[in-house]
C-alpha cells in the first residue's frame, strides 16, 4: 500500500486532536473537536486557519512564459508583479484540465497553483508542451500553505506578518518576512469570505501556525479541517474539480463563462468553445433547495415532471444558511421552478435558488 504523503504541519494537527483522512494522497485533517459545524460558523463569523499544503505549486520562468501561460489559459494572464487571475486549464475539446490561480511574479514569472489531485497532471501537461527557453517546475514538495479565512482574518494576519498586509487588495499578493524567512501573501481564499493564503518553505510553516493560533488580539483562532473547507466552498458555490467540473465539462455550461476570453487571439480549447457557444449548451449549471434536511449526494438524479433532467454533483447541508442545499447540470432549457431530487430511491421536492447560494463578499476563487 502507497504511505500517504503528510504536511509540514501534520504533528499539530495531531496535538490538536484532529481526526486524520486521506485525500488526494495526503494524510490530513478532516476536523477537530469543535466538529465540521462549529469550525464552518467560526469561520463566518471570526476567523479559521486551515493547513492547505497539499495544494500544488507549479513555477514557469523563462524567456517566453508570459506568452506560453496566456496560451494555456482560458482566461486572460495577470499582466503585472503581484496579480493573482483565477482560470480554467482547459483541453482542446474544452474539457476541463483544472481551475487554478496564475500568479504573477514578475515579467517571464509565474506560479500555479493547481487542485491538489491534479498537481501531476497539470505539471505534465505544462512541462511537456513548454517552448524551450521556459523552465516549468513543481515546488510542491517543499511549500507549505495556510489559508486565513473568515470577517478577523486580516487584522490577524497584519498583527502576525505585518500591518501593511491589510492594505494588501483583494487578488493581489506580496512577499514578506517572518523570522527572516520569506512568505508570500496573497489576498485570496475558498471559503466567501476575506483572508489571505500563505505561501512559505516547509521549514517555517509551523511556527507561522503556532503564531497565528497563539495570537492575544481580540479574535479567536480557530482550526479548521477539510470537512468545513468543502461546506464553506459550497455555500459559496466555488466549483469542485472531480465534482462539479472536470474533463467531461467546460466552462461556460460550468457557469464559468467569465473566465473564457474570447477577445484573445488565442487559447487551448478556444475553437471547440467558440463552436460550443455558437451551436447552444447542451446543459446548464444551477443551484437547488431541497424541501428537505436529507441531503443530495453526487449522483442523485433531478427529475422534472417524473422525467430525468440531470444530475447532482454536490450536495450538503449549508450550516450558515440552515438549508439543504445541491448543485449540479440540468437541460439547458429547463425553465426555473420546482423539480425533485432522488435520495436513495426517494423523491424529494426542490425548487430552483441562484448560486451563489451565499453572497460572496469577495469575489472567485478556485477549488481545492
Amino acid at each position: 500500500m502507497t504511505k500517504l504523503k503528510e504536511t509540514a504541519l501534520a504533528e499539530k494537527h495531531r496535538q490538536l486532536g484532529a481526526k486524520m483522512i486521506e485525500f488526494a494522497g495526503w494524510l490530513m485533517p478532516v476536523q477537530y473537536g469543535a466538529g465540521i459545524i462549529k469550525e464552518h460558523l467560526a469561520v463566518r463569523s471570526e476567523v479559521g486557519l486551515f493547513d492547505v499544503s497539499h495544494m500544488g505549486e507549479i513555477t514557469l520562468r523563462g524567456n517566453g512564459a508570459r506568452a506560453y501561460v496566456d496560451r494555456m489559459m482560458t482566461n486572460l494572464v495577470p499582466e503585472r508583479r503581484g496579480e493573482v487571475t483565477y482560470t480554467p486549464l482547459c483541453y482542446p475539446d474544452g474539457g476541463i484540465v483544472d481551475d487554478v490561480l496564475v500568479y504573477c511574479m514578475g515579467e517571464d514569472d509565474f506560479m500555479i497553483v493547481p487542485n491538489a489531485a491534479n498537481v501531476e497532471k497539470d505539471y505534465r501537461r505544462l512541462a511537456e508542451s513548454a517552448p524551450t527557453g521556459v523552465v516549468v517546475e513543481d515546488v510542491s514538495a517543499s511549500t507549505s500553505q495556510i489559508a486565513v479565512q473568515g470577517p478577523k482574518a486580516v487584522p490577524l494576519v497584519a498583527e502576525a506578518l505585518g500591518r501593511e498586509l491589510a492594505e494588501l487588495p483583494r487578488f493581489r499578493h506580496t512577499e514578506v518576512r517572518f523570522g527572516g524567512e520569506k512568505v508570500l501573501a496573497s489576498r485570496t481564499g475558498y471559503t466567501g469570505e476575506d483572508g489571505f493564503e500563505l505561501y512559505a518553505d516547509n521549514g517555517v510553516a509551523e511556527t507561522i501556525w503556532d503564531r497565528l493560533l497563539s495570537s492575544d488580539g481580540p479574535w479567536s483562532p480557530e482550526p479548521v479541517g477539510l470537512g468545513a473547507r468543502d461546506t464553506l466552498r459550497f455555500e459559496a458555490s466555488y466549483r469542485l474539480y472531480g465534482n462539479d467540473i472536470d474533463e467531461t465539462t467546460n466552462p461556460l455550461e460550468a457557469g464559468l463563462g467569465w473566465t473564457v476570453k474570447f477577445s484573445k487571439e488565442d487559447f487551448v480549447g478556444k475553437d471547440s468553445l467558440v463552436r460550443l457557444k455558437k451551436e447552444g449548451l447542451k446543459r446548464k449549471f444551477v443551484g437547488l433547495e431541497l424541501r428537505t434536511r436529507r441531503i443530495g449526494r453526487k449522483g442523485c438524479r433531478i427529475l422534472s415532471d417524473g422525467a430525468p433532467v440531470g444530475a447532482v454533483t454536490s450536495g450538503a447541508y449549508a450550516p450558515y444558511l440552515n438549508k439543504s442545499l445541491a448543485m449540479g447540470y440540468v437541460s439547458a432549457d429547463l425553465k426555473p421552478g420546482e423539480v425533485e431530487v432522488e435520495i436513495k430511491g426517494t423523491r424529494v421536492p426542490a425548487v430552483f435558488a441562484g448560486i451563489p447560494f451565499l453572497s460572496v463578499k469577495h469575489g472567485p476563487r478556485k477549488a481545492g
